[in-house]
């Protein structure tokens, strides 16, 4: 009947007296093996090898005994009492069986003690038999199996059937410890699989970030793909000021807000932060390049949390982010100045290519309206001679002449810094008061000093209706351009004054006689009618010889003031050469013509000091004349102002 229970246990794992050998399992997995650094950790897999193998023997009823499982250090990892009714207190149990464990593990051999030796509580005698459990490629014992039988009680049988259960409970152990291998296999399969589908799915990721070049659909798909891997977490995007998106899950990074505290940090510092508050786990990601922070990823778990892998496939992910970020800010930066240079220097040759101040101004400041896209702009000259500027040009036709102050408004400010302007909300600059800002009703303003070799020259002033308007990008391109624009004022102005110098007698102020040679016979071609008046000093040579050369000039300086006083706009009056001078008066005939003549020759005679007189020859022509030429109308005008000496000077004489 001993054969049978003994087959009986034996047969519920072991055909010998070695383990039996799985066929799925590796041949590695086989031969782990316990050694001597294993041994302090193996008491609850001692523990849970003894519940199994009580599971599995149903208890081992054959064996009438109690029977207990010590680690090598002393300690019980599992008992089960008698099944014979033998009742063993287990604090009673130890101090029964520590000989018998103890001589197990010192000789690796069963031990059996005798019951004369070893008395309970209650006087009784027990037999204890001890089997120690050995490791599967060493003599090293894992541990050791006790049963406690009543004294005297114990037979041959009983520690063959003991030896067999150690056997068994050894599989037991080994079993454990090839599920715990097992187990770690396939959670490091697990982790290895979601880390490899984790990194295909930031490889995607950065492929979708990488392909766009403008920022805005980068946060879009980045939020998109947290929100897929953290469908149970609250998300939110912060972005710097600089920046503005239609998305409502990104909002402008708010400093001084409280709530703020997590992100501020991330951002200053430019490294992920987290903490629990309350029942909420929170984290905040920087969103960052090599060049700055641009914003900072929020991101409130609840309840939950997230393991140092996540942290780690978060901050790689929002790095990427950043740097895709940086590179779309870079690419739109780099479009934005090639667009601006393209447009500075297609401005720069269209400033450059006319050399009419007018047209100069007129051109830049409708060009200036439409980069800018602005409601109002004035260009200003600086006259040195009073101190003020002066508003040559202006899309406000109400200031168009106005004048301003070196040392007053923006203008002021401008003069004395040589710096650009740039003003958020003129009503909340009280300090500052703008003749154009308060006319127009603007509110935003973008000023820049016209320079040339470090000398203000005038001024440029863009302005619009609605507050802060004007950005920083905007500032720094009107600086650009403001440099052109002198530039080209400049050589507008010089361009101008040289050929006033080249049209003009610098003595007199009167055009010089090629000019009016030109101008003449631009207008026999288009107008129908005209008048010359050709006038000489009386006596000159007599002037010069009595009160020199320095009074003669002054003479001739005083007659050139009063001719320009005494014509219209559009009459032209030249020296003709010496103490001669010209008038030609267009669209106008002998009346008008002799009423200007007496008039002037009035005025010579009364104003000039020394007082001096005129003689004049006056010449017409008409479209029905037979020979139409400048030189015709001088001879005729020459020939009457000889006729007017000749008569004794001091009159006028029509040819």
């Amino acid at each position: 009947m001993r054969e049978n229970q003994e087959s009986r246990i034996i047969g519920h794992g072991h055909s010998s007296d070695s383990d039996v050998t799985h066929p799925l399992l590796p041949s590695w997995l086989e031969n782990q093996d316990f050694s001597e650094a294993d041994l302090p950790y193996i008491q609850e897999m001692l523990a849970e090898s003894f519940a199994d193998w009580c599971q599995q023997t149903d208890g081992a009823q054959s064996l009438a005994g109690a029977i207990a499982v010590y680690h090598p250090d002393g300690s019980r990892q599992g008992v089960r009492t008698a099944a014979n009714g033998l009742t063993v207190d287990e604090d009673a149990l130890d101090k029964l069986t520590v000989d018998a464990v103890q001589a197990a593990l010192e000789t690796g051999q069963p031990a059996h003690i005798r019951a004369a030796r070893v008395h309970a509580a209650d006087g009784a005698a027990y037999d204890v038999l001890a089997v120690p459990v050995p490791a599967r490629q060493s003599s090293m014992v894992c541990a050791v199996m006790v049963c406690v039988l009543p004294g005297g009680s114990a037979q041959e049988a009983d520690m063959k059937l003991l030896q067999a259960a150690a056997l068994h409970l050894r599989s037991c152990l080994y079993r454990r410890l090839e599920r715990m291998f097992i187990a770690e296999l396939i959670l490091e399969k697990r982790v290895s699989e979601r880390a490899e589908a984790r990194r295909n799915y930031l490889f995607e990721v950065l492929r979708r970030l990488y392909d766009h070049l403008e920022w805005e659909p980068i946060i879009t798909e980045m939020l998109s793909s947290l929100e897929k891997l953290y469908p149970f977490c609250r998300i939110d995007m912060y972005l710097s000021q600089d920046f503005g998106s239609s998305s409502d899950k990104v909002k402008p990074l708010v400093f001084h807000l409280d709530e703020m505290r997590l992100c501020r940090q991330a951002y200053v510092s430019g490294v992920m932060q987290e903490e629990r508050l309350g029942g909420e786990y929170e984290l905040a990601v920087p969103l960052a390049g090599k060049q700055g922070v641009y914003g900072v990823i929020r991101m409130r778990f609840g309840e939950s949390d997230i393991d140092e892998t996540e942290r780690s496939f978060i901050t790689t992910l929002t790095a990427a982010a950043g740097a895709a970020f940086e590179k779309a800010k870079l690419h739109e930066h780099a479009n934005v100045l090639v667009g601006e240079l393209r447009l500075i220097n297609e401005l720069a040759h269209r400033l450059n290519r006319s050399l009419e101040l007018q047209q100069t101004i007129r051109f830049a400041c409708h060009e200036l309206l439409n980069i800018f896209r602005a409601d109002f702009c004035s260009i200003l000259q600086f006259n040195a001679k009073n101190g003020e500027f002066v508003v040559l040009y202006s899309n406000d036709e109400c200031e168009i002449g106005r004048t301003q102050p070196a040392d007053r408004g923006f203008c002021g400010i401008m003069y004395t810094t040589k710096e650009p302007v740039i003003l958020s909300d003129y009503n909340a600059n009280p300090h500052v008061y703008s003749q154009m800002m308060s006319a127009t009703g603007a509110r935003s303003l973008l000023a820049a000093p016209l320079l040339v070799n470090s000398e203000v020259i005038g001024a440029v002033m863009i302005a619009h209706r609605e507050p802060n308007y004007f950005s920083y990008d905007n500032y720094k391109l009107l600086q650009v351009i403001s440099t052109h624009l002198g530039l080209a004022i400049s050589n507008a102005t010089l361009h101008a004054e040289v050929n006033r110098m080249v049209i003009t007698d610098h003595l007199t102020g009167l055009f010089a006689r090629h000019y009016l040679n030109e101008r003449i016979a631009r207008r026999q071609k288009r107008d129908e009618i005209g008048s010359l008046i050709l006038l000489d000093i009386d006596h000159f040579k007599k002037v010069n010889d009595t009160y020199g050369h320095q009074i003669g000039d002054s003479i001739l300086q005083q007659v050139g003031k009063i001719i320009q006083t005494s014509i219209r706009d559009g009459d032209i009056a030249a020296r003709w050469g010496g103490e001669e001078m010209a008038i030609y008066l267009p669209e106008v005939g002998f009346d008008v013509t002799v009423k200007v003549a007496e008039r002037i020759r009035g005025r010579i005679e009364k104003e000039t000091e020394p007082a001096v007189t005129i003689s004049c020859g006056l010449a017409e022509w008409r479209r029905t004349d037979e020979k139409i030429s400048v030189e015709s109308l001088f001879y005729r005008a020459d020939m009457a102002l000889y006729q007017a000496k000749r008569l004794g000077r001091n009159r006028i004489e029509l040819g």
